[in-house]
């Protein structure tokens, strides 16, 4: 089933394996991306991969950064500098879809502001991330006010704009790993006693209101989806306190908005993931959303995979640091080769950018 065609972004994808989005801060320093990240990319073009989702890049001037080099869509000039990505990953008939993401609180460098905006002034748990360039605490956010909001929905409107502009083949949402979207899903992040925040049902408006400026935007015909968790980048641990009931309130939402796929990312996609029997978020997400389900979560065993398909839980399979180490995990799967070890440390460390190394690694192209 992993090497089965699907019908996905308005065509026909070649097969189920997906490029997860990936942290990697090797854009320029003004967020331009670079013939680096179009090597990076283009590899797993050629190394099989049927879609490839981007780095969350940051839509606008103002608070969506997250980290130094990360990549906009913020500008035309940024646009500009992805055609030649998505042309060279296209030229290998793979597809590719541009993460939009807004980091609220989990604001680790800006080069616009020294300030970040989140739902409720709530420092994130954690520590920011070394290898992304961060270090010591978070720093405590602004709560957005109705400037804020406005000013929230039109950068997702815009980006989205222009990531249609530059080719790419659907935007997703970055509603997941406790970035701004994912926060007004969060009880301790969203302390807002206005129509935003309190049950689950006010928590996930916000997110269908930016969905909905997005597609009225876009038009009905350019995809648009959305990712999903529920564990923070800087908070693993994080379970929503309503478990089944809370995960079937967001997904039935996202299900009746006008969304064309949600991608769910858990530590173990496979497992369960509201205590012992119960679903999985794939699968909770599937079932609720009755939206095409791409799965992200330790995926990399092809077996392992296969079987969330078999079972309906998921129509495409994401693989992150499987397809770091193996940007042609697909071609060695199809051809019976065996598969590489993921090497935090060589790949990661000491920041997350993309290396030579890398680069210059034979692939298996198929």
């Amino acid at each position: 089933m992993l090497f089965r065609e699907y019908d996905f972004l308005n065509q026909n994808v070649k097969n189920r394996f997906v490029v997860a989005p990936m942290t990697r801060v090797s854009a320029e320093e003004d967020g331009q991306p670079n013939d680096t990240m179009k090597d990076y990319y283009t590899r797993f073009a050629k190394g099989g991969f049927g879609t490839i989702v981007t780095e969350g890049i940051y839509p606008d001037q103002s608070f969506s950064q997250g980290y130094s080099h990360q990549p906009g869509l913020a500008t035309a000039i940024h646009a500009d500098g992805w055609k030649p990505i998505v042309d060279a990953v296209h030229e290998e008939g793979t597809a590719i879809i541009a993460q939009l993401m807004h980091a609220g609180a989990q604001m680790q460098a800006n080069r616009y502001s020294d300030e970040s905006i989140a739902p409720s002034a709530v420092q994130p748990k954690g520590e920011q991330l070394s290898f992304y360039g961060g270090s010591g605490p978070f720093p405590v956010p602004r709560a957005m006010d109705d400037h804020d909001f406005r000013e929230v929905k039109e950068s997702f409107v815009h980006s989205a704009l222009r990531a249609k502009e530059a080719g790419f083949d659907g935007v997703e949402l970055h509603g997941a790993n406790g970035y701004l979207l994912d926060q007004f899903l969060t009880d301790y992040f969203n302390l807002r006693n206005d129509e935003y925040g309190g049950s689950p049902e006010n928590r996930v408006k916000f997110v269908l209101e930016v969905i909905e400026e997005v597609r009225a935007a876009v038009g009905e015909d350019y995809p648009v989806g959305i990712r999903i968790s529920q564990a923070k980048a800087a908070d693993g641990e994080h379970k929503w306190a309503g478990g089944e009931e809370e995960a079937r309130t967001i997904f039935e939402a996202l299900g009746n908005a006008p969304l064309d796929f949600v991608h769910t990312t858990d530590p173990d996609a496979a497992a369960s993931s509201f205590g012992e029997n119960t679903k999985t978020l794939a699968e909770a997400a599937k079932l609720f959303s009755g939206l095409p389900v791409i799965a992200n979560g330790k995926l990399t065993d092809p077996v392992k995979a296969a079987q969330l398909l078999k079972e309906g839980q998921a129509d495409l399979i994401a693989v992150g640091t499987g397809a770091l180490a193996n940007p042609d995990l697909p071609n060695l799967i199809d051809k019976g080769e065996d598969l590489r070890e993921f090497d935090f440390k060589e790949i990661m460390l000491p920041q997350a950018n993309i290396k030579d190394h890398e680069l210059n690694q034979n692939i298996f192209n198929g």
